[in-house]
């Protein structure tokens, strides 16, 4: 079964934006947990518009589960990920002004800086994983690195997907069956959803694990978000 890792970062967002502590996000992690996730990922970027760097610490000893830090390695970010040491640390090349992840990795132009980047964390104990385009060479790349797995960047799946392209899904199953070859684990994520995530999970070999974070929430507004993390762990089985 492929886990459901939950990205709490919109509940931040609601909560910053009337200040105070409600939302509380540690509350919501344990509810999550308790609802039958697998996982929780968190996204700080330096502006700590949703996710603030006190947040990733307070989770530490909340996440029984997976716990899983995204971001992009800027030297903050690295020394607060070596501190907390989650299960998983995902790099991301976000642009410091960036609404949201809006493309994988460069792992042939990058080499040198994921190897290093990658090393230390895997040295400490930490799971690697980066972002990455559905992209054969990219893949391959990936590979040198020495990550331990790659995350599909999902976003032109989700759109192609709602306007009825299903053949949008092919990139991503030959990209998992060549990651699996390589002895890389595959996760994925970015505009998954439950309209989309069963399609998804039907067409990509040993998906390990998915985060799903903006639509989950908007679902769970309408329909609670115990009800809504049933929802999808049964169309992951």
């Amino acid at each position: 079964m492929t886990k459901l890792s939950v990205n709490i970062n919109k509940i931040a967002t609601l909560r910053n934006s009337r200040g105070g502590n409600e939302p509380n996000v540690v509350r919501f992690a344990q509810d999550v947990q308790r609802f039958g996730a697998e996982g929780v990922t968190i996204h700080p970027r330096p502006d700590e518009r949703h996710i603030r760097y006190q947040d990733a610490f307070d989770l530490k000893s909340e996440v029984y589960t997976e716990y899983n830090i995204e971001g992009n390695p800027i030297e903050k970010f690295v020394k607060m990920v070596l501190e907390i040491k989650p299960t998983q640390v995902t790099l991301v090349p976000d642009a410091v002004d960036a609404i949201t992840s809006n493309a994988g990795w460069d792992t042939i132009t990058n080499k040198s800086f994921l190897q290093e980047t990658i090393q230390e964390f895997k040295s400490n104990g930490i799971r690697t994983s980066i972002f990455v385009d559905p992209v054969l060479k990219q893949i391959e790349g990936a590979k040198e690195t020495g990550t331990d797995r790659i995350e599909l960047y999902t976003e032109a799946f989700a759109h192609q997907y709602s306007l009825g392209n299903k053949q949008a899904i092919q990139p991503y199953t030959e990209c998992a069956i060549l990651a699996d070859s390589l002895d890389i684990g595959v996760n994925a994520g970015h505009d998954l959803s439950l309209d989309n995530i069963e399609f998804f999970k039907q067409n990509i070999p040993n998906l390990l694990e998915v985060s799903i974070g903006h639509a989950l929430i908007a679902e769970s507004l309408y329909l609670g978000a115990e009800n809504v993390i049933q929802m999808y762990l049964r169309k992951l089985k």
